[in-house]
Formats: C-alpha cells, sequence, structure tokens
C-alpha cells in the first residue's frame, strides 16, 4: 500500500491550532488575566428560538412511526430545497431543487468538488486565502497559483489574461479580507472564466453580512456566472451553525465542461459519496427561511455587525490601514511599525491581552496583516477597541 504522500509535505500544524496553543500557554503563565479573543472566526450566539423548535419538533417526528424518516435523499430534503430556491428568488436568482444539494456544510464541499475534477488541473488562488482551498489542491498533487492581492488594489485583484486557470477560487465577501466584489469587478472574474473555460468555486460564506447594494449576495446575480460557477453556502455564520453543521452547494444545470455536464456529475457523487444529512438537522436549517427564523438570525447579525463597527472605529482613531467589516464580520488591518503578522499578534497578546488572527496564516501575501474577527461577545470586542484606542491613539 502507497499512502498519499502530499501529506507529508504539508505543515505540522494548522494556523488556528497556533493560535490556540500561544493562547492558552500565555493563560497558563498569566491565570485570572483577561485575554480578549477576536481572532479565530466562530459565532458566539446560540442556535435562534425557531431553530431550535424545529430541532425540537424533528427529534419527536423520530420517536413515532408515522413521522420516522430513515435514509434522507443524497442530494437534501426537498422541502429544505424549496426554501433555499425561494431564498434565491429574493434575488431574482432562479434556481431550480436539482441545482441545489445540502451537505454537512461549506468545507466538506470544497474539498469534495475537487472529485469532479482532473488532477492535471490547474489552480488559480487569490491571495491571502483560506487555507484549504490551497491545502486541499495540494493534497491532489494539483499546481496551485497564487494570485497575489494587496493594499493598492484593496485585497480585490482583477484577473491576469496572461494566466491560464482551469479552477478559480473566489471568497466574496473575503475570509480573510472582508473585501467584497462589486457585480461590475465580479463580472470581469466571471468573463475570464467562460473565456479560458474554466471553472469558479464561489464561497458565499458570508453573504448575509453584505450592506451595499452592489455588491451581490450570490453570483448568481451577475450575467454569465451560470455556464462557469459552483457556489458553495453554509448555515454556520448565516445563522450560527458552526457546532450543528449544513451548508449546500448550487452547481447549475447548464454548467458543462468538454462536453460533460457538472451538475450530472456532482449528483452522481452525492449518490457515492454520501446518504444524506440528517433529517433533524435539515429541519433546523430550513426554519432558518421562515420569517421567524429571518428575523431571529438578522438580531444576531446586527450585534456581529456592530461589533465590527466597533472595530473600525477604533481603528480610524489610531490611524490603522484596513480593509473588511462593512459587508463582513472581518477586519483586516495592516500591522505598525512594519511589524510581522506573528510579530504584531504576541505583541497585542502580550500587551493588550487581545487576540488576532496573523495575516501571514493565510499566504505569503498576509505578512505584515492581522484580521480581527466581530464574532465574539460585544462586551469582550468594545473592551479590546478601548485598549486599542487608549494604546495606540496618536
Amino acid at each position: 500500500m502507497k499512502p498519499n504522500m502530499h501529506y507529508t509535505e504539508l505543515k505540522d500544524t494548522y494556523l488556528f491550532n497556533t493560535i490556540y496553543r500561544k493562547t492558552d500557554e500565555y493563560l497558563a503563565a498569566h491565570p485570572g488575566e483577561r485575554v480578549l479573543k477576536l481572532g479565530v472566526g466562530d459565532v458566539s450566539f446560540p442556535l435562534c428560538k425557531k431553530v431550535i423548535e424545529a430541532l425540537h419538533e424533528a427529534v419527536d417526528d423520530q420517536s413515532k412511526i408515522e413521522t420516522f424518516h430513515g435514509y434522507m435523499p443524497e442530494h437534501g430534503a426537498m422541502f429544505l430545497r424549496e426554501a433555499i430556491s425561494k431564498y434565491y428568488a429574493g434575488w431574482k436568482v432562479n434556481l431550480t431543487t436539482d441545482e441545489i444539494f445540502v451537505s454537512s456544510g461549506a468545507c466538506d464541499d470544497l474539498g469534495d468538488l475537487l472529485e469532479m475534477f482532473d488532477r492535471d488541473n490547474t489552480v488559480l488562488v487569490i491571495e491571502p486565502a483560506y487555507p484549504e482551498y490551497v491545502d486541499t489542491n495540494f493534497l491532489y498533487g494539483r499546481n496551485v497559483i497564487h494570485l497575489p492581492a494587496g493594499e493598492s488594489d484593496g485585497f480585490l485583484p482583477l484577473p491576469d489574461e496572461s494566466i491560464d486557470a482551469d479552477i478559480i477560487y473566489i471568497c466574496s465577501p473575503n475570509n480573510p479580507t472582508g473585501s467584497a466584489y462589486t457585480r461590475e469587478k465580479l463580472k470581469k472574474w466571471i468573463d475570464y472564466a467562460n473565456k479560458k473555460d474554466a471553472v469558479i468555486l464561489y464561497d458565499a460564506a458570508y453573504e448575509i453580512f453584505i450592506e451595499e447594494d452592489d455588491v451581490p449576495h450570490s453570483i448568481y446575480e451577475v450575467e454569465g456566472a451560470d455556464t462557469c460557477a459552483i457556489e458553495v453556502c453554509s448555515f454556520s455564520k448565516t445563522a450560527g451553525f458552526t457546532g450543528t453543521r449544513v451548508g449546500y452547494t448550487v452547481v447549475p444545470s447548464k454548467l458543462e465542461r468538454m462536453g460533460v455536464n457538472l451538475n450530472s456529475v456532482w449528483s452522481r457523487n452525492r449518490e457515492t459519496r454520501t446518504n444524506g444529512i440528517s433529517y433533524i438537522l435539515q429541519k433546523g436549517a430550513c426554519a432558518v427561511f421562515t420569517p421567524e427564523g429571518q428575523e431571529q438570525i438578522h438580531e444576531s447579525i446586527s450585534v456581529y455587525k456592530k461589533n465590527a463597527r466597533v472595530i473600525m472605529d477604533a481603528l480610524d482613531n489610531c490611524g490603522f490601514w484596513y480593509v473588511g467589516g462593512k459587508n463582513s464580520p472581518y477586519v483586516w488591518m495592516k500591522c505598525p511599525s512594519n511589524m510581522g503578522s506573528w510579530e504584531f499578534f504576541d505583541y497585542l497578546l502580550n500587551e493588550l491581552q487581545i487576540v488576532g488572527t496573523p495575516g501571514v496564516g493565510f499566504g505569503s501575501c498576509g505578512e505584515g496583516f492581522l484580521r480581527l474577527s466581530a464574532f465574539g461577545d460585544p462586551n469582550d470586542t468594545a473592551e479590546a477597541a478601548k485598549r486599542i484606542k487608549e494604546h495606540f491613539k496618536k
């Protein structure tokens, strides 16, 4: 038996494991210190009342023979796919239920989708990027091209016509930078992908944070996307499902490459690779799309948005350069005094007891930057902002 030797070439530790370790070491050495965690992008509010009610009802359903559900459809329950389709209709995007595939989360799908593509395909990743985009393709042995983003383009680069790519990753609003593509700029990527016969893997995990009218919630709001893009979505940040695990992927019926229909391929993949997501979880997810569910999840989202404004206000007061925050729960700030990412991480932890996420953990283009998350407790966020203002204000 020959193992996949690409695993031996991965970094020994994952970015967030290092953050956890450093934070735990500091707390062990400084017991009783109030450390404010604005690093890892996990939610802090529980599931909303409407979702909890639906979960309890679904558990009761499973206790009665009349309402018991065994294996669920590999594509997802029809009631949930219909709810998702209606949600997209609110953006004037028409999806059939056959184009929607329910999963255990966006992270899983982003890895599994790669099974549809030949290992010889070239991958284009806009850097800095969520580490999974690079690592999963590295494990397949694919060639990964890194397209650098930076201050000059607001971390929103446009396509380079001289680069030939087969698979393109776009996350908007972006993790880690918080930057978001407008329709006009996203159209340039769509035209590029169609011209190159490439496929865009569009990560829309943070669409609910979008506030500006010219920033699309779905790539399918832009003409031409249905012939080049696969959209991956999550309930994690939208409705607090980080510990509950439900997501979905949209593969348009028009998407074909070399005469192969990718919707049919992904459908066949799901039939082979999954026995469906549990009835209980899908009932909970479906409750998100009810009027009560939408109202309740937006109450939590509004708090996270306020946290982002509090962070941005502190950085504005101190004269820091940053992007994000407006359409995103992430604020991407430039480290002061030419500090490196980990150097500034250590400085904030030791001097201000604030935990951020080093930008270099998202690729070399993130060196010299730090990500701050608005998903924390509002009181902790306010205290962190206060400490930043008092320490750095000019």
